[in-house]
C-alpha cells in the first residue's frame, strides 16, 4: 500500500493539465503532454528494457478522463485515443517530483530522433 495518497486529483478547464495534491500538503500541477509521452503504459514503456517509445506530436494533448484504478491509481485517458497507462499514487508524485528531469530528457530523445512535441505536417 501506498504511503502517499492524492486528496484532489482536478483536471483544469482547458484539459491540458491535472493538479494532483497529495496527503502530506504536496501538490503538483502536471501537463497532459508530459502525463502521455512519459505513460506507464506498455505502449509508452515497452514490454522490457531498452524498448522504451519516444512519442512525438502531443504538445496539445488533452485529457478526457480519470477513472480510478483500485485504491491504488488512476487511469488516464487522452483525446489522441490512448487510454492505456495506469498512473499509481507513487509514479504521480514521483512526475511531480522529478517531471521536469524526466520531461527534458524526452525532449533530448525528440531532437536526438529528429521528432518534435508538434504534430508532423501531413505530406501534400
Amino acid at each position: 500500500m501506498s504511503e502517499v495518497w492524492p486528496t484532489e486529483l482536478r483536471v483544469s478547464k482547458d484539459r491540458h493539465r491535472l493538479v494532483v495534491t497529495f496527503n502530506d500538503g504536496a501538490s503538483f500541477d502536471l501537463s497532459a503532454e508530459m502525463l502521455r509521452v512519459l505513460s506507464p503504459s506498455a505502449e509508452v514503456q515497452g514490454h522490457g528494457p531498452g524498448q522504451r517509445v519516444t512519442v512525438p506530436g502531443k504538445r496539445n494533448v488533452q485529457i478526457i478522463s480519470v477513472q480510478p484504478t483500485g485504491n491504488y491509481a488512476v487511469r488516464i485517458g487522452f483525446d489522441d485515443f490512448h487510454d492505456t497507462g495506469i498512473f499509481t499514487w507513487n509514479y504521480l508524485r514521483e512526475l511531480g517530483e522529478k517531471g521536469a528531469e524526466l520531461f527534458a530528457g524526452y525532449e533530448q530523445e525528440l531532437v536526438e530522433k529528429g521528432m518534435s512535441r508538434d504534430k508532423a505536417e501531413k505530406p501534400r
